[in-house]
């Protein structure tokens, strides 16, 4: 459990310092995150070996979805940081729709995935990847929101 505990801290602060640039180090934490992550998967789902071929396939094609995701959410956040001091009703509006529809995309992957797995190795071993899975996105979630100003945050001496 500790080896658990440290990747989790390395993941979350690789992630939060490239996500604090919201510039091209999309890339690096995609590729950091997609290879740490997947030993940090190996590890806690303790798989046989023919388990984890298994898993793998649809593992594969998990975090190839996943990873677009992640990608659309960044650029969501450098419009949001690139709009911020000029933001219009319409921006705004735009920006809140399409990150809600990102969040429904992720949950929409989390659910087919679970199935996937599930017919690969079992009800047990999904419900413990889902349950990880959702566990380091909320965490990288959390350190993304925790980095960017909510609206208006910046502009404390208006009076509304």
């Amino acid at each position: 459990m500790k080896k658990l505990s440290i990747i989790i801290v390395m993941i979350v602060c690789v992630s939060s310092y490239a996500q604090s640039k919201f510039k091209e180090d999309v890339e690096v934490v995609q590729s950091i995150y997609g290879k740490n992550k997947s030993e940090l998967i190996k590890e806690y789902m303790n798989l046989s070996d023919e388990q984890w071929v298994s898993f793998t396939k649809v593992y594969e094609s998990y975090e190839t979805e996943r990873k677009a995701l992640g990608k659309a959410k960044l650029e969501l956040i450098n419009n949001y940081a690139a709009n911020y001091n000029t933001l219009t009703d319409a921006k705004a509006d735009e920006l809140a729709k399409n990150t809600l529809k990102n969040n429904l995309a992720y949950e929409k992957l989390y659910s087919k995935t679970y199935n996937q797995v599930k017919k690969a190795i079992g009800a047990i071993n999904a419900a413990k990847f889902i349950q990880l899975e959702v566990y380091l996105q909320t965490i990288v979630r959390s350190k993304i929101y925790d980095s960017i100003p909510f609206i208006g945050e910046l502009d404390k001496t208006k009076v509304n």
